[in-house]
């Protein structure tokens, strides 16, 4: 690699760090500590007790002692492991706006990364096309998330094809302990449920469906040459037509509809980034509904 490469891969990994921490600091740091639980409690102190504490804590021994109810206190123990499962198969290298797939995807697991660099957490990657791509194990600190993003930015993977199931196999294979787990792909694949299914039930796993508007809608404009950048095969496509154009809506609805019916029976979340949707809304709107759920 020349110099000015180089230059141009340290300049741009720096924009993102910067644009993603800055929105990590005004937004996300506290939003994200409290949508995910530690691996369990530890002692903390024994107070006294105070109106409004569960009685449940009460610590029977030292209140019967100093002859006053006093509680025993627990703090959650983080020591989280965050792996970002990212498909990099020839797909991710479409756009049609202002992005290619794969920029979009970089930009959402830095934010994720420095969220969870800066609670103490670590972060691991996993790129995959047809076949393992990368693998960093998990590891605190802001280097691993630098390392994390310039990979995404940067690899060129060996494959173009796409293998979820493969992934998701690989992904049970190395992470031994309970892991919050980021899946940033456009689905766009099948037979990979019963893997990633296994996957869900033994860790926190998060789909984030990374997608470009073409690949839901066709714009209107004339005819167009479209080439599957996975299998090479090439479509002539008269989006001039309505109903060319309400069938390929029609038909990817109700792909969406399964695929987000299928994440949730697996007990996923499922995340969808388009090319025109900001995806800190998206983050945002997630994080909320977490901290919901985990009030209930």
């Amino acid at each position: 690699m020349h110099l000015q490469s180089a230059a141009e891969i340290i300049q741009k990994v720096r924009r993102i760090e910067i644009q993603t921490k800055n929105i990590v600091n005004e937004i996300f740091s506290g939003e994200y500590h409290s949508s995910f639980r530690g691996q369990g409690l530890e002692f903390a102190e024994v107070r006294e007790y105070q109106p409004g504490d569960n009685y449940r804590d009460i610590d029977w021994n030292v209140s019967a002692r100093l002859g006053l109810p006093f509680i025993k206190k627990y703090r959650e123990t983080r020591e989280l492991s965050v792996i970002f499962l990212v498909d990099i198969s020839g797909s991710q290298f479409t756009g049609t706006i202002s992005a290619l797939k794969k920029e979009r995807i970089a930009e959402i697991v830095a934010t994720l990364a420095f969220s969870a660099v800066a609670n103490g957490d670590r972060c691991g990657l996993i790129m995959y096309s047809d076949h393992l791509e990368k693998y960093l194990p998990p590891r605190k600190g802001r280097n691993r998330a630098l390392e994390i993003l310039r990979e995404i930015l940067y690899l060129e993977p060996s494959g173009t094809g796409t293998s979820l199931a493969g992934a998701c196999e690989y992904a049970i294979r190395m992470a031994k302990k309970r892991s919050i787990v980021f899946v940033l792909s456009d689905f766009i694949d099948k037979d990979y449920e019963k893997q990633m299914a296994i996957l869900a039930r033994k860790h926190d796993l998060i789909a984030l469906q990374i997608l470009d508007n073409s690949e839901l809608e066709l714009p209107d404009a004339g005819v167009i040459r479209f080439i599957d950048p996975e299998s090479g095969i090439t479509h002539v496509i008269n989006t001039s037509s309505s109903r060319i154009r309400n069938a390929y809506k029609a038909r990817n609805e109700v792909s969406q509809k399964h695929l987000h019916k299928s994440l949730s029976q697996m007990g996923c979340d499922h995340l969808v980034f388009t090319s025109r949707t900001s995806y800190v809304k998206v983050l945002r709107q997630f994080f909320a509904l977490r901290n919901l759920r985990r009030r209930r």
